[in-house]
């Protein structure tokens, strides 16, 4: 029985910079999605492509740092 060596995870910060509540329905889905309660709250995610596409549909209420 062999063992992988831990392989790092590209990681993304997501900062919820501005207010989802005039925002439309689906909008404020996938910022519970991406779990973001808070404004100025920072969450880290892996980096795939799902979670940039949710990132790339609220472009307007979040900011990726680093």
């Amino acid at each position: 029985m062999s063992e992988t060596p831990s392989v790092q995870k590209k990681m993304i910060r997501i900062k919820y910079v501005r207010s989802g509540i005039c925002a439309i329905e689906k909008h404020k889905r996938v910022l519970r999605g991406l779990g973001l309660r808070r404004l100025n709250q920072v969450v880290e995610r892996v980096d795939t492509e799902a979670v940039r596409g949710m990132v790339k549909t609220i472009p307007y209420l979040v900011r990726i740092l680093d």
